[in-house]
Formats: structure tokens, sequence, C-alpha cells
């Protein structure tokens, strides 16, 4: 396997540190992002993938003029991305019409421009070089449409998907492949907040509802989703772009 450099956006937790501590299990080099600095996900991969490289880097990804700051450091840190992750963002349950413009635009910037304004960064080095990896997280709601109060991030999902497909389109002439992992609803910090608990706490019936809607009864993790991700990265994965793959236990039967 060639040794590349993999870059996570919001790697601090979730799937973004189960996606960085397995890319680091390959042996590739990883760029952890976040607005906060990925101590435990550092040291995650220091004990279980010792001799790579995993680098913190402070990051608003809605940001462009800091996006670029972070790719110049990047690239005298470790080298030049050559798998992007863009795993990073927001997904507040709120009903429609308590949605302000401002909401809005703060999911867009964070779910929609970050993706933008990580791969104008680093799809030139891509290009150059001719072979790349680009892999966004979307969303299975964006599919089934059925979740009340995500009207938000659905929105940006769609979005997402199609930005995946019209950057596959002009880049794969490049060696480079752009495709997008679409999980449910998983069980991680920012889910157990906004539901109210955990999968059987009192007042937290989305689990069971979820679970019993899948065709794969059991209640997903962070880990549940890596598996996809590590293939479209792949050298096996490479004549495979503009694809979203739906990794919900067989919820948004496609």
């Amino acid at each position: 396997m060639t040794k590349r450099i993999a870059l996570v956006t919001g790697a601090r937790k979730g799937l973004g540190q189960e996606t960085a501590v397995e890319l680091a299990k390959l042996g590739h080099d990883v760029a952890l992002v976040a607005r906060n600095a990925c101590v435990e996900t550092e040291e995650r991969i220091k004990k279980e993938a010792p001799g790579v490289k995993a680098i913190s880097y402070q990051c608003d990804i809605s940001d462009p003029n800091q996006v670029e700051k972070m790719a110049a450091q990047v690239a005298k840190d470790l080298g030049n991305v050559d798998i992007l992750i863009n795993n990073a963002g927001i997904y507040p349950f709120m009903m429609f019409e308590d949605v302000s413009y401002d909401a809005w635009k703060k999911y867009f910037a964070t779910n929609v421009d970050g993706p933008f304004n990580c791969c104008k960064a680093f799809l030139p080095h891509m290009k150059e070089q001719g072979w790349g990896r680009v892999v966004s997280i979307a969303s299975n709601s964006f599919l089934n449409g059925a979740d009340p109060k995500l009207s938000g991030y659905i929105s940006t999902k769609g979005a997402v998907i199609g930005l995946t497909r019209a950057l596959a389109s002009e880049y794969g002439q490049y060696g480079i492949t752009v495709n997008a992992v679409a999980p449910g609803l998983f069980v991680c910090e920012s889910t157990i907040k906004e539901i109210g608990g955990e999968p059987g706490d009192e007042g937290a019936d989305k689990w069971d509802l979820m679970y019993n809607l899948q065709a794969i009864p059991k209640y997903p993790y962070p880990a549940d989703f890596v598996g996809a991700i590590k293939f479209l990265v792949s050298e096996e994965a490479g004549f495979m772009t503009a694809q979203t793959m739906y990794v919900d236990g067989g919820l948004a039967r496609a």
C-alpha cells in the first residue's frame, strides 16, 4: 500500500475521530482539523498506529482564509494532502418555522462552505499529481426525508451530494475520485445531546424508532461507517466516483 497524506475535518470526536484513527492504522499520516485541538484523537493514534504522524490543526473550515493558512501549514508539516475527508458538520434539530435566516446561513457555512473551501485548497495538488480521493459525509436523511426538525441539515446534505457529483465529473480525468458516504443517525456525543439520551434512556425514543426501521437491528456507532470510507479512499475504489454510499443498516432502501 502506498503511504498517503490524509486530512480529516471534524476529527476531534465521533466519526471524524474514528476515521482518522483507521486511516492512520493503514499507515497514512493524518492532519486532524477541528475548531478545537484534537488531543484525544492524537493520543489514540499514538497508541493504535505508532510511527504514523498525526498533527492537530485548529481551523474554522467555513472561513476560506483560515483554510488557506491551515493548508499551507499542513503542507509544511506533513506534505501535500492526497486524501480529503469532509466530515465536519452541524445538525441541530429545529422545526422549519423556528429556523432563522442567520441559523440557515450557519448550517450552510459549516456543512457546505466548509467542504467547498477544503476542496478548493486541496484539489489542485491532487490534480497536479494525477491521484486523489475526496470523501464527503452526507446523510441518509436526504434520501428518506422522513425526519422532522432537520430542514436545514437535509438541505445542506443535498448540496454536498450535488457538489460530490459535480466535482467527480470535473476531476475524474485527473485520477481523482469524489464520493460521499451517507450514514444514518448514530450514537455519539452530539446526537446524544440533541436526542436527549443514549439508546435505552428514558425519553430517547428516537433510537428505538430508527432501530425498528432498519433491516439490520443494531444501534449504530461511528465505527460502523469507517469501512465504507476506507474502501472509497483505497486503490480498489479507483473506478468508483460520483456515488453516494448509504450506510445505515438498510433504513433507507435506495
